[in-house]
C-alpha cells in the first residue's frame, strides 16, 4: 500500500474528545488503503505549560534538561491516540523520535535533523500498524534527547516523509489552509490554493506559521507534495505546496501579479555594527537571518526572528561586549512574497512608497522577496497596507 504521512498539531488533539475524533479521521484513512504515519504534537498548550514550570523553578534552566522535559509532551500525545486507535478496533504503535530513527545535531532545543533511519517504522508498518510518532523531537549522535524548536513536529513529518518515500505529507492544524497574509490582522486575506516550495519557504522565513521553515526545505529537497489543511474541515482541500507551483506563479507573474503573500514578524532582533561588524557577523554562524546586510570591515545589519532562539539574550550580551558601534533593539519586519517581486522596480517602488509613513530603517530585495524592518508597532499597519496595495487591488483589476 503507498505510504502517507500525516501530522496533527497541538489543537488537534487538545483534549480526549479531540484525540477520539483524530482516531476516527485516521481509520478511514486507513480504509481508503494507505499504510499510515501519523505525527503528533503537543496537546494544546502542554509545552507553554511545561516551560513555564521549568522557569519557575530555575529562570535559566539547561537546555539540555528543557528538552528532556519538553518532550514528554508529545510523548503523552502519541501514547493516548494509539489508545483510541485501538478502541477503533485497529493495531497502533507509539514511538518516540529516537525509536523512529531520527538524528540530529546536539544543539539543545533548537536542533536540526541530519539523518532519519526508519527500519523500526518500516517493520511496524509491514506489519499493519499504524504508526504514532512524536515529533519535535529526535536524538542526537551524542545519544542525547534533543528537540527542534517551534513547529518541529512539521519537520518530523516531513522528514520521515522524505525517508520512507511517501506519497505526500499532510499537516493538519486549526487552520483551513495557507493565506495570503495572517487572517487575524488582514481581514480580506484569502486561502491560496497551490504554492510552491519556494514561496512557502520564503512564507515561513518571513515569519508565516502555518508550515514550519525546516519542513517545507525537507519537502522541497525530496520533491513531496505538501497539503496545509484543517483538522474541523474534513471536506475542505486546504492549500497544496508542490514542486510545480513556480510555474502556476510564474504565470501570474507575467500577467502583473507577482505577490502571492505578506508575512510579518512583529518583534525581532535588529543588530546593527560599524568596526565590529565582522566580529559580529561571526556570532552569528549558526542563526537564522530573515534579512541581511554585511559589508567586510565597515557595516552589518541583520534582523532575527527570536521565537527559535531560545538564549538571545546571551547573544545579545555578546554582541554588545564587542563594542559601543553594535547596536542591538527590538524592531519588526514585513515582507511581500512572489516569485519575481524583487527583480522588478516598479514592486519595489510601488512598495516603498506605501511604507513611507511606517518609517522602514531598511529595504531588503531579494528576487522572491521584499522585506521591510520597521518598528514593531507599525508592523501590523504595514502588513494591511502592502497587503492591499499589491495583492487584494492587483487581483481586482486583472
Amino acid at each position: 500500500m503507498p505510504i502517507l504521512v500525516q501530522k496533527f498539531g497541538g489543537s488537534s488533539v487538545a483534549d480526549l474528545d479531540r484525540l477520539r475524533k483524530v482516531a476516527r479521521r485516521i481509520v478511514e484513512t486507513r480504509r481508503a488503503g494507505y499504510d499510515l504515519v501519523v505525527v503528533v504534537s503537543a496537546m494544546g498548550d502542554t509545552t507553554d505549560e511545561l516551560l513555564a514550570m521549568a522557569r519557575e523553578l530555575a529562570p535559566s534552566p539547561s537546555r539540555r534538561e528543557l528538552d528532556m522535559l519538553l518532550s514528554v509532551g508529545e510523548r503523552i500525545s502519541m501514547t493516548l491516540l494509539s489508545m483510541a486507535i485501538h478502541q477503533e478496533g485497529f493495531e497502533a504503535i507509539s514511538l518516540t523520535g529516537s525509536q523512529c530513527g531520527i538524528i540530529t545535531t546536539s544543539s539543545h532545543s533548537n536542533a536540526r535533523i541530519i539523518d532519519v533511519r526508519p527500519f523500526r517504522v518500516q517493520d511496524e508498518l509491514a506489519e499493519g500498524r499504524i504508526v504514532i510518532v512524536a515529533g519535535y523531537q529526535g536524538t542526537s549522535y551524542k545519544r542525547e534527547v534533543t528537540t527542534l524548536g517551534r513547529g518541529g513536529s512539521d519537520t518530523t513529518a516531513v522528514a520521515l516523509a522524505a525517508a520512507l518515500g511517501a506519497e505526500a505529507c499532510e499537516i493538519y492544524s486549526d487552520v483551513d489552509g495557507v493565506f495570503s497574509a495572517d487572517p487575524r490582522v488582514v481581514l480580506d486575506a484569502q486561502k491560496l490554493e497551490s504554492l510552491g516550495h519556494e514561496e512557502m519557504l520564503e512564507m515561513a522565513r518571513a515569519g508565516a506559521k502555518v508550515l514550519n521553515e525546516q519542513a517545507v526545505e525537507f519537502a522541497r529537497r525530496a520533491k513531496i507534495a505538501l497539503y496545509a489543511r484543517s483538522t474541523h474541515e474534513p471536506r475542505s482541500r486546504g492549500t497544496v505546496i508542490r514542486p510545480d507551483g513556480f510555474e502556476q506563479r510564474a504565470a501570474l507573474a507575467e500577467r502583473g501579479r507577482p505577490a502571492v503573500a505578506v508575512s510579518h514578524i512583529e518583534r525581532g532582533l535588529w543588530i546593527r555594527a560599524a568596526q565590529s561588524a565582522d566580529a559580529a557577523f561571526a556570532l552569528l554562524d549558526d542563526v537564522d537571518m530573515v534579512v541581511t546586510e554585511w559589508l567586510p570591515g565597515s557595516r552589518l545589519a541583520a534582523f532575527l526572528n527570536v521565537e527559535n532562539l531560545p538564549e538571545h539574550e546571551v547573544l545579545v550580551e555578546s554582541l554588545e561586549a564587542l563594542g559601543d558601534d553594535v547596536r542591538c533593539d527590538w524592531r519588526g519586519c514585513v515582507s511581500v512574497v512572489g516569485q519575481g517581486i524583487g527583480g522588478v522596480a516598479r514592486w519595489v517602488r510601488l512598495a516603498s512608497e506605501k511604507l513611507v509613513s511606517q518609517e522602514p530603517e531598511m529595504i531588503s530585495i531579494h528576487p522572491a522577496r521584499l522585506s521591510f524592518v520597521l518598528p514593531s508597532e507599525a508592523t501590523r499597519e504595514s502588513a494591511k497596507l502592502l497587503h492591499d496595495a499589491l495583492i487584494t487591488k492587483l487581483e481586482e483589476s486583472s
